[in-house]
């Protein structure tokens, strides 16, 4: 038995580092891998030939329903038309959502009527990540320990899409009309797939999947895999993991991980619109290594003040002079103050928080855009998944393939692009909650496994 021929998954993501991280899921453990930030052009896939996954970027996560409606048919049509066995509609490891702003369940009613199948499996769960699921609830880790996602520090009082239910199914049914329900650790330990069946013969249509192991994974890559011709998915890179696990069991995959590094660089550059206190730990560490941080007036940006943008360029290259790497960013932590002040200053000036996040984030990419071309610096960070896929855009890229491990969800990436100053560069799109307290210092040594 051996894997079929062409494409194995295909993904859209709801952001752009969450896409990034299903594609070097994939890349690291043997399997070639591409990320487009748009459906792509026939000249553009053809430069990837061997890719068994394909992936599609968006910024899905920040929009409500109706963006959804308009914007997610055509890459999912594109995404089934490319033949894979599993469709993956790909969301955070957190599960950020909710009904009026990146609903999950309103992404599974487009993708999942085109493709069709008994049931839609969700694996949000990643051992490797400190992602667990028990009993339909989801577990994250944190520096201060695990928690339950409703009393996790940060998705607690997530800014835009707080978690106050950490039971994936009843989460999801507040989404969708579609029935939901749990496939638990007792079933998989037991007769899994018999567990299955009579759920979906009891009508389940979303069943999320329990897993505190390894071996829990191997068990749901196998259900997914093994089960209809093809399959339409939600989930974390987990649905990733969980295929790589039971492909490697069943002998169809070589079981070693690439884990090199690419080497250091002199001087590397750094954008974040992150307010995570994962991401302000990391910009302390950075400013304790000769980072130089640098404020970019997220207030000012949001209301339409262009001049903040040329302040933080200024500043910038006033540290590179100094021998200095910046690292440009608009908060540290939500307790920053700057957080309020954005607030205050989006509601009295009448922007809508969607039109506030995206005019950040793209400010960040036409800061990082011109400090690149002054520059010719070829190594970068993106901190924030709603700022990636906004500031990627202001870059003219295209596609992504993965460079360098480091922490799972947070790779070394290089941009392919039509644009000479930015094809080949190297780029790190993390999350705000993703990464070690040094991440940043990770990158500039060139990523590689831990």
């Amino acid at each position: 038995m051996t894997l079929p021929d062409g494409p194995l998954v295909a993904w859209l993501g709801d952001d752009f580092t969450g896409s990034a991280a299903v594609m070097e899921a994939l890349a690291f453990a043997g399997v070639p891998a591409v990320l487009f930030l748009d459906v792509p052009t026939p000249g553009q896939l053809a430069h990837f030939p061997e890719a068994r996954g394909i992936g599609i970027a968006t910024t899905a996560r920040s929009h409500g329903p109706e963006w959804m409606e308009e914007h997610l048919p055509a890459p999912f049509e594109w995404l089934v038309g490319t033949g894979a066995k599993v469709v993956h509609y790909k969301v955070c490891s957190t599960f950020d959502s909710a009904p009026h702003v990146g609903s999950i369940g309103k992404a599974a009613e487009i993708g999942a009527p085109m493709i069709g199948g008994n049931w839609i499996p969700c694996l949000v769960a990643a051992p490797n990540m400190r992602r667990y699921q028990a009993f339909g609830n989801l577990f994250a880790g944190a520096p201060q320990g695990t928690f339950r996602l409703d009393r996790h520090p940060v998705m607690a009082r997530h800014p835009v899409t707080p978690m106050d239910e950490a039971d994936l199914a009843r989460h999801l049914a507040r989404q969708t009309d579609r029935r939901t329900a749990c496939l638990d650790i007792e079933a998989l330990e037991g007769d899994p797939q018999a567990a299955l069946a009579a759920l979906i013969g009891e009508g389940a249509g979303i069943v999320t999947l329990d897993a505190m192991t390894a071996r829990h994974m191997e068990i749901n890559g196998g259900l997914i895999w093994n089960g209809d011709e093809r399959i339409f998915a939600i989930g974390s890179q987990g649905v990733e993991y969980a295929l790589i696990a039971h492909w490697r069991a069943a002998g169809l995959l070589e079981a070693e991980d690439l884990t090199e590094g690419v080497g250091p660089v002199r001087r590397m550059l750094a954008v974040s619109g992150s307010v995570s206190p994962t991401t302000a730990s990391q910009i302390d560490w950075a400013e304790a290594n000769g980072f130089a941080p640098i404020d970019l007036d997220a207030a000012a940006v949001a209301c339409g003040d262009g001049r903040a943008e040329d302040a933080a360029i200024a500043a910038a290259l006033a540290a590179l002079g100094q021998g200095r790497d910046p690292l440009i960013h608009t908060a540290r932590g939500p307790d920053d103050p700057a957080v309020e002040r954005l607030r205050a200053a989006v509601q009295a000036a009448g922007v809508v928080p969607d039109e506030a996040n995206a005019r950040i984030g793209a400010a960040l990419g036409r800061v990082l855009a011109r400090l690149l071309r002054e520059t010719g610096i070829r190594r970068a960070v993106i901190s924030g998944g709603d700022t990636s896929g906004h500031a990627s855009r202001q870059l003219g890229l295209y596609a992504f393939t993965a460079l360098a491990p480091t922490i799972p969800g947070a790779a070394l990436l290089q941009a392919h692009s039509e644009d000479k100053a930015f094809d080949g560069l190297q780029l790190a799109l993390k999350g705000g909650q993703m990464g070690s307290a040094d991440y940043f210092g990770w990158i500039k040594r060139g990523g590689g496994a831990a």
